[in-house]
């Protein structure tokens, strides 16, 4: 095989080298991150104690009781007081991390589920369970009222019917792609600095394209992020939303600079063997140019 096709060739296999190691990174994210039940569970436990979090859930469900509750007018003030005061202290409590615990659960299972089967109807979640631990606590605080609250089967739809088919293709994309894209990627890159004719140019280029790629992961997280945030609900807490897309990438985001070191230590590594083989070679061509004089000077 010739240089030139050989160089030509490295080349390839190191540029998809460096694609594929970034992609591979949020595809093993996406199944194991945030697929795994157990993994998702202990990302979100601790949001139970978010400040944004817990003032956003108070909101809401203040305001779906006080819907639901219908008093004198001039009672109106102390009622709203007492049950927005009430709710806030039942954040601060075991039952509310149990019931936030259950409540996200309940909602993982049901689209992991949705996925997995390939099911073409809306996927929802029944609160309940959360009104009825909140109306005990109401309860508990001797809240005249508490007994009137209303605990319904309130469903709330978590994926629409017509997102569920193209998100049933990307799932099962990623379960193929989780495991394959950080395997290929290892191997197009050993196999793109084996094939190189200059070994520490190649090292220099694939450790430079691994940290390029691992920026780029890290801007997509941040502008998902702030595209994220700028497509909620106005009635939706982006503080709180912020806090949730922070927890559920900061392992990713992780991941994002550990490929950044690696990749700026390989390549760094490479600059630093080429200077000290150019050194080398330096010196022994030093060395020989006077042994050749004196040699010359004998004769």
């Amino acid at each position: 095989m010739s240089q030139g096709l050989r160089s030509a060739l490295s080349a390839v296999l190191i540029v998809l080298a460096c694609l594929l190691a970034p992609l591979g990174a949020l595809s093993t994210w996406a199944m194991y991150g945030l697929g795994d039940p157990v993994r998702y569970e202990a990302t979100m436990a601790p949001l139970a104690a978010d400040a944004d979090v817990r003032d956003a859930i108070a909101a809401g469900v203040t305001d779906g009781i006080l819907r639901e509750v219908h008093v004198r007018p001039r009672l109106q003030g102390p009622v709203d007081h007492f049950v927005r005061d009430a709710v806030r202290s039942f954040t601060e409590t075991e039952a509310y991390r149990t019931a936030w615990q259950a409540a996200n659960m309940a909602a993982h299972d049901a689209v992991m589920r949705a996925l997995r089967e390939d099911r073409d109807e809306a996927v929802t979640v029944d609160l309940a369970p959360v009104t009825e631990q909140v109306k005990r606590q109401l309860a508990d605080d001797h809240m005249p009222l508490a007994d009137r609250i209303p605990v319904e089967h309130t469903e709330i739809t978590v994926l629409e019917a017509e997102d569920l088919a193209q998100l049933q293709k990307g799932f099962h994309v990623l379960e193929v792609a989780a495991v394959w894209l950080p395997v290929a990627a290892v191997v197009f890159a050993l196999a793109g600095v084996l094939l190189a004719v200059g070994r520490r140019r190649a090292v220099f280029a694939t450790g430079l394209g691994t940290a390029s790629g691992a920026a780029l992961l890290g801007a997509g997280i941040a502008l998902g992020r702030r595209l994220t945030l700028a497509d909620l609900p106005p009635d939706v807490s982006r503080t709180a939303a912020g806090a949730v897309y922070d927890a559920l990438t900061d392992t990713l985001r992780l991941v994002s600079w550990g490929l950044l070191a690696l990749g700026l230590a390989v390549a760094l590594g490479a600059l630093l063997t080429s200077a000290y083989a150019r050194y080398r070679r330096a010196s022994a061509a030093r060395r020989q140019v006077p042994a050749e004089e004196s040699t010359r000077v004998r004769a």
